[in-house]
């Protein structure tokens, strides 16, 4: 059967149970339905250990990390574990681009998976919205008259869907872009506030543009951050589902980690801190991005730390890895799978920088052999590395009960958590470390442009703030074609731009762009609906 067709016929208990089991009352949720709901209450004392989940370099395969942390969360309730799953929310871009949707997969889904792929309950319009009225006021405010000085507008506009014609837009005169909303900086903050008071600072605390001699102009300028925090007020409250086995998933913000910060919201992870025992988290894309983001900007900014992470690899990453095309990447080739631990093994380096204990899931597919699959097992065994094999994509959470166990483990030992670089390191130093340390490159060459901005945020005392980097999720580098294990190369910085509201500073590395666009073959020629019924979505 189809991921739908699984969904479908899921036997989803009505979200008010769910809500009951975590001991929350009426006056504490929104209900959408019978199988959504709006948790309006805010976080109590942590009292869970946190689990992140992240992967080697990822392929147009897809790598499995939501797949991997249902089936972990279900696995932890068969142990009789209190789990809470606290995830992303899919962005309509990729859901109709290549992707296809952003659940899980299989029998580790979260339900009802047509809603959370598609409009949920509206908060990436929400988003969208406040960004746009955003940039509404300030051509309103140029048009009357400019009293502030705006010589250079920075702030762009935004939209839910891959739409590379927006990229480079001509607008009353000027030239600007549109991003995705999953790369907004509306969405980056939205997930970095700790309470709706800090949300409404962050707003306003966004750059809006420059003035002649440079000085920053902010959203708080136009006196619109009331405004926007009202068009945020249900968006900034997490969303409660469930999986197929009905192991709470509390499912709030969808940051890119390739061009964002790629973590859900502080609020969503310590509300599931404050519910559950055990949260399992996922960060986007490989752990040179996600993971990094989530390790030195979320945790910096929510003061937590994760008591364990978990690195997804998989047979046909190791392969891609190597160099194998895609046609021939279902074929049994071990040698290619040894070639390729390269990648693993320079992930697993990048994280042992931080200190947190470290299991390694193989997820598996029923092309894997077992000969490909024991080249993993070894090295991992041969290198004291904890490692289990999950088959939750075909069994649920029954097929990650040994992950379970190896995570429960992980979480015992101690950690010794440390960030890659420090406040007091100047913009320079921090790329130098992120770029040096775990994008293995031995120079970085800047752009006068990003340059200037940097000599600016520094003359503006802004040096403190955690940076984001935007590349390639496919290398590394900031080249998708060197894939493994790239090392000794120069990375090119070729803007910088600040995020002042979200509090980092984006470093956008070689060409990478933030307005996506769609494949040759879309998903959304798969999509429809038939007699009624969402057929497509995977």
């Amino acid at each position: 059967m189809t991921d739908i067709e699984i969904a479908k016929i899921a036997k989803k208990e009505d979200i008010r149970t769910i809500l009951g089991n975590l001991n929350l009352s009426e006056d504490e949720y929104i209900l959408y339905g019978n199988d959504k709901a709006k948790i309006t209450k805010s976080p109590g004392v942590k009292k869970g250990k946190l689990i992140l989940v992240t992967a080697i370099s990822p392929t147009p395969f897809g790598e499995g990390k939501t797949t991997v942390s249902i089936g972990l969360g279900d696995a932890l309730k068969k142990l009789q574990k209190n789990p809470i799953l606290v995830l992303r929310e899919p962005s309509l871009g990729p859901v109709f681009g290549m992707k296809g949707g952003a659940t899980g997969g299989g029998y580790s889904q979260v339900v009802p998976m047509e809603d959370i792929n598609l409009h949920f309950t509206g908060d990436f319009h929400a988003i969208t919205a406040a960004n746009d009225l955003l940039c509404a006021a300030i051509d309103n405010h140029i048009f009357h008259g400019n009293e502030l000085g705006i010589e250079e507008v920075t702030f762009n506009r935004c939209l839910d869907v891959n739409d590379r014609a927006l990229r480079n837009i001509s607008l009353d005169g000027r030239t600007e872009k549109f991003n995705i909303t999953a790369a907004s900086e509306i969405m980056a903050l939205l997930c970095l506030a700790k309470d709706f008071d800090d949300l409404r600072e962050m707003l306003g605390n966004i750059v809006i543009g420059y003035t002649k001699d440079k000085k920053l102009v902010y959203a708080k300028d136009l006196h619109i951050e009331g405004s926007l925090a009202v068009l945020l007020k249900e968006a900034f409250y997490p969303n409660l589902v469930q999986t197929l086995e009905n192991t709470p998933a509390i499912i709030h913000g969808g940051p890119f980690a390739n061009i964002a910060h790629g973590c859900n919201s502080i609020v969503a992870t310590k509300l599931g801190l404050s519910l559950g025992d055990y949260v399992i988290t996922e960060a986007g894309f490989g752990a040179d991005l996600g993971a990094e983001k989530f390790l030195d900007i979320k945790c910096r900014k929510a003061d937590i730390s994760p008591d364990a992470i978990v690195l997804v690899v998989t047979i046909k990453a190791l392969k891609y890895n190597a160099g194998i095309k895609k046609e021939d990447i279902l074929l049994e080739n071990v040698e290619a799978v040894s070639k390729g631990l390269c990648n693993l093994e320079a992930h697993l380096s990048n994280l042992k920088l931080f200190g947190v204990p470290l299991v390694v899931c193989v997820n598996a597919y029923d092309t894997d052999t077992k000969r490909e699959i024991d080249v993993i097992l070894n090295w991992c065994h041969n290198n004291n590395i904890s490692v289990s094999v999950s088959t939750a994509y075909r069994d649920g959470g029954k097929g990650a009960i040994s992950l379970a166990k190896e995570v429960l483990e992980a979480t015992d030992r101690p950690s010794s958590f440390q960030f890659l670089y420090q406040d007091e390191d100047s913009i320079q130093e921090k790329i130098y470390k992120v770029a040096t340390k775990i994008y293995h490159a031995n120079k970085v060459q800047y752009s006068e442009e990003a340059l200037a901005k940097i000599e600016l945020l520094e003359r503006n005392n802004l040096s403190y703030l955690p940076i984001c980097g935007a590349k390639t999720q496919y290398s590394l580098s900031d080249d998708a074609s060197k894939l493994g294990n790239p090392k000794d190369y120069t990375i090119y910085v070729r803007d910088i731009e600040p995020y002042l509201g979200a509090g980092f500073i984006t470093v956008l590395f070689g060409n990478i762009l933030r307005m996506p666009g769609l494949p040759k073959r879309p998903n959304y020629e798969k999509i429809d609906l038939v007699e009624g019924e969402i057929v497509g979505l995977s």
